[in-house]
C-alpha cells in the first residue's frame, strides 16, 4: 500500500488495486496501532479507531490537499504509482 504523506507520527496511504473496483474514493491513516479510513470528496469519515487530535489533523490535511488525493486515487486505479503529498506543516 503506497505512503503519500507523513506528518506527527501520521501515515496516510490509499490501496492499490487497479483489477478491481474499489469503493468510493479513499485513503487510510495509522497512527501507531490506530486506523482511520476517509472519503476524499468530500472529505468524510468512514471508520474511525484513531485518537480524535490525529482524526483532526487528518481532515485538515485531506481539506488541503483534496485534489492531489484524487489524482493519487486515479493513479492507483490505472495501476500507476501515485506522487508524495507535502505533510501537515
Amino acid at each position: 500500500m503506497p505512503e503519500l504523506s507523513r506528518f506527527y507520527g501520521i501515515i496516510i496511504r490509499m490501496f492499490s488495486e487497479p483489477a478491481e473496483r474499489h469503493h468510493v474514493p479513499h485513503f487510510h491513516a495509522y497512527y501507531g496501532e490506530h486506523v482511520a479510513v476517509f472519503s476524499i470528496s468530500p472529505v468524510a469519515l468512514i471508520i474511525a479507531f484513531i485518537p480524535e487530535r490525529q482524526l483532526r489533523l487528518v481532515e485538515a490535511w485531506a481539506e488541503l490537499h483534496g485534489q492531489e488525493l484524487l489524482s493519487c486515487w486515479q493513479l492507483l486505479e490505472q495501476g500507476r504509482k501515485p506522487s508524495p503529498i507535502a505533510p501537515l506543516q
